[in-house]
């Protein structure tokens, strides 16, 4: 019978210290401390999946009862009776424990009873807690004394993704040691010798694009690329690493982003389509998007952000995105972060994926046209400075500047009524300018390029706004009369619910569920 395989992430397991990647600051020390004979009674490896606790913990017990030296040392042979045990997780003085499954204080105790016996086999006993934030409050009350004043025998090991669960009486008892995400170039060099030794091909473009997946973990990197060798068969290029991921290709996404800021609502939606169909995974396209608008904000020229030699694109790719960010002003990818970081709650909440993404498109096409911030103070401070002081008000709309960033003629509105000024508010998602004259106004009379109306809530604002957007949308100045007391007329709002009690249907319902009032009116 065959030997059953063995997957990369096992296979290619660090077994020293000359093996562990990426961590080299917690190598310096711990080798230092081993050749200098200043070996401390209790260590906590703390870092993300994948960055080599646990391994750390194995190759540190190794050190401690290698029998090639009549000491510890840093260099374990790896070979011997001690070395084979260590590895194989059979040493009957090296006792590792899942504290997800060992959580009480009956297990603690066991384990301190035990721990005031020498080793059997080797110079220490070796206590290796996995995952120790799992245990109970009990449990760390009950290893507080041991773990402080261990006997000189025992050597405590603990490792945990969740540093923060773990109680501070703990920490302070050990030398804690924080494990960094591997580098994508520190990955990629691995991955690329692991498939030398394994007689696999794998492009630098595939092998990049695992790299970067991994996240900074050599674990999640090694699942990927064993995966990716499973599904090709030994030829691992980057198309069949974007299938196996369901990732778009940064070219796409490049493309994808142009066409946002370039405002074609429809081309972006088919897009959209076009990389669904294709079976790209749309949460990870959002977080694609996302990379996108953090590289661009660092790359534009006016925030001097530093070296962006480590950005995920090549150099015609690069070159590109600078061109953008010519077009493209800090506001705008400010905006865009934003409501993309909003939408990733979204998406992971969504039902369905598709429907949040192409809403999110639309956002972000109607959010990239808004024009700057700067640009929307200066407006409104000029309306502000034409509206008079008095009991009757006439507000007389100055030309304002030209909008620099809407670069196509917005076409002129004619509006003669009150209900066609309230339609074309909603029309142009003038949401607080439509919900102020519909709640606070009461219109006495309404003509084109004059209107004469109370403002309930005395807002000095609403009438340099209103006058604005008039301009903006018809191209011709309007006066507004505002009055100094109420005529009592009903505000659009009240009229709205007056006609809709008056209505047969409305009014059974109201009778028919006693209390019943109308909220609001779609």
């Amino acid at each position: 019978m065959s030997e059953s395989y063995t997957v990369l992430a096992r296979k290619y397991r660090s077994a020293d210290f000359g093996t562990l990647i990426g961590q080299d600051v917690l190598v310096k020390t711990l080798t230092t401390a081993i050749n200098t004979d200043r070996i401390a009674h209790a260590y906590i490896f703390t870092g993300i999946r994948g960055t080599g606790k646990t391994s750390t913990a194995r190759i540190l017990a190794k050190s401690l009862n290698c029998l090639s030296s009549d000491k510890a040392t840093a260099t374990p042979c790896g070979v011997c009776e001690n070395c084979c045990a260590i590895t194989a997780g059979q040493h009957i003085d090296v006792m590792e424990l899942d504290a997800a499954s060992h959580t009480g204080v009956d297990n603690m105790r066991d384990i301190l009873d035990a721990a005031m016996y020498r080793p059997t086999n080797g110079r220490y006993k070796v206590y290796i807690i996995d995952e120790v934030h799992m245990l109970s409050t009990s449990a760390f009350n009950a290893l507080l004394k041991t773990l402080e004043e261990p006997p000189a025998h025992v050597i405590f090991i603990l490792a945990t993704t969740e540093i923060r669960k773990v109680p501070v009486t703990i920490l302070s008892r050990c030398q804690r040691f924080d494990l960094v995400r591997v580098t994508v170039e520190t990955l990629k060099k691995h991955f690329e010798w692991i498939a030398g030794q394994e007689k696999v091909e794998l492009t630098p473009d595939a092998n990049e694009l695992i790299s970067r997946a991994a996240d900074g973990s050599v674990r999640d990197g090694l699942s990927l690329l064993d995966q990716a060798i499973a599904m090709t068969g030994g030829k691992v290029d980057r198309v069949a690493v974007l299938n196996m991921l369901k990732r778009a290709d940064r070219v796409v996404v490049l493309d994808f982003m142009k066409i946002l800021l370039s405002g074609d609502t429809a081309a972006a939606l088919s897009k959209a389509d076009e990389l669904y169909q294709n079976g790209a995974d749309l949460s990870l396209m959002l977080a694609d998007m996302m990379e996108w608008t953090h590289w661009m904000t660092r790359m534009h020229p006016s925030l001097r952000a530093g070296d962006i030699a480590n950005a995920p694109y090549s150099a015609d790719q690069r070159e590109t995105m600078q061109e953008l960010t010519a077009k493209v002003t800090l506001n705008t990818l400010s905006r865009l972060w934003q409501v993309m970081v909003a939408a990733v709650p979204e998406m992971n909440a969504s039902g369905n994926q598709k429907q949040c993404f192409d809403m999110l498109v639309v956002r972000l096409m109607h959010i990239a046209d808004l024009p700057p911030i700067d640009v929307l103070l200066a407006q409104n401070e000029s309306a502000k400075s034409k509206v008079q002081s008095s009991n009757v008000k006439t507000v007389t709309a100055a030309a304002p500047q030209p909008n620099p960033v809407i670069k196509e003629e917005v076409k002129k509105l004619t509006i003669t009524t009150a209900a066609e000024l309230t339609d074309a508010m909603s029309a142009a998602k003038e949401v607080l300018l439509l919900s102020a004259f519909n709640n606070n106004i009461e219109v006495a009379s309404f003509a084109p390029g004059h209107i004469k109306f109370f403002n309930r809530r005395g807002d000095k604002e609403f009438a340099a706004k209103l006058s604005t957007w008039l301009f903006d949308n018809t191209g011709t100045q309007w006066q507004l009369e505002q009055m100094a007391e109420s005529t009592n007329t009903p505000t659009a709002s009240e009229a709205e619910k007056s006609a809709a009690v008056s209505d047969p249907l409305v009014a059974n319902a109201m009778d028919l569920f006693a209390g019943a009032e109308i909220v609001k009116i779609s």
